[in-house]
């Protein structure tokens, strides 16, 4: 490999990259209504759908309307593309800012467009929190309005570093075995084999914190 980074290069033609054809791989997958009978996988994803649900219904309150079937429904399409980031030869599109962004920007700007909209004086009462001195109103105004600009940046940057920080660590790893020692590779396969847990964990704990930060961006409109 001529370049570390060269592993998240999505470009494979002039025209139209095929590798980011990974991302729908699992909307291609079988879906659950071609089951005739309860299958593990089935019940398993139900039971996602059912926690996840709850959970989220109680951070929107009695206000949700429906915006659980979309957090839910973003939840498990960033975590099967995270998690097919970790199959060999299969490229990673959330590691790339063309995905997370596409993802957190338009949902963000529609929250925004709707709040201002709809519900001007709550959006205008979120930028000077309760018991804030008058001396500092301005200040505060400046600073909340700063931070909900960045936030669908913040959402973006967070999810594509983490995937990237462990998929760099690994591409390291297989480097380095390649002209490793007989003493020094099963010391690498295990640090590889660890990682590998790890990197598992990081794509649930992505997944979870941009569906739930986006969740409680949204409770703030709904």
């Amino acid at each position: 490999m001529t370049n570390l980074f060269s592993a998240f290069d999505p470009s494979t033609s002039i025209y139209f990259s095929l590798n980011w054809m990974s991302t729908f791989i699992s909307i291609m997958m079988m879906p659950l209504m071609y089951w005739l009978t309860p299958s593990r996988y089935n019940m398993l994803i139900f039971n996602i759908y059912n926690k996840l649900h709850l959970e989220f219904k109680m951070l929107l309150g009695s206000n949700s309307k429906g915006l659980t079937l979309m957090f839910v429904s973003m939840f498990m399409f960033i975590l099967f593309n995270n998690l097919f980031g970790l199959v060999p030869y299969i490229f990673t599109s959330s590691s790339h800012l063309t995905f997370t962004l596409t993802l957190a920007l338009p949902m963000w700007m529609s929250l925004m467009i709707f709040g201002w909209i709809n519900k001007n004086e709550e959006m205008f009462a979120h930028l000077i929190p309760s018991g804030t001195p008058s001396v500092l109103m301005p200040f505060m105004v400046c600073i909340e309005t700063i931070s909900n600009l960045i936030r669908p940046g913040s959402l973006a940057v967070r999810l594509t570093a983490n995937m990237i920080a462990g998929h760099l660590l690994m591409s390291l790893l297989g480097n380095n075995s390649v002209s490793a020692s007989s003493i020094i590779l099963p010391m690498i396969l295990i640090i590889q084999i660890g990682l590998m847990m790890f990197e598992t964990a990081v794509s649930i704990i992505q997944a979870y914190v941009f569906s739930v930060l986006s969740t409680l961006y949204s409770s703030e409109v709904a």
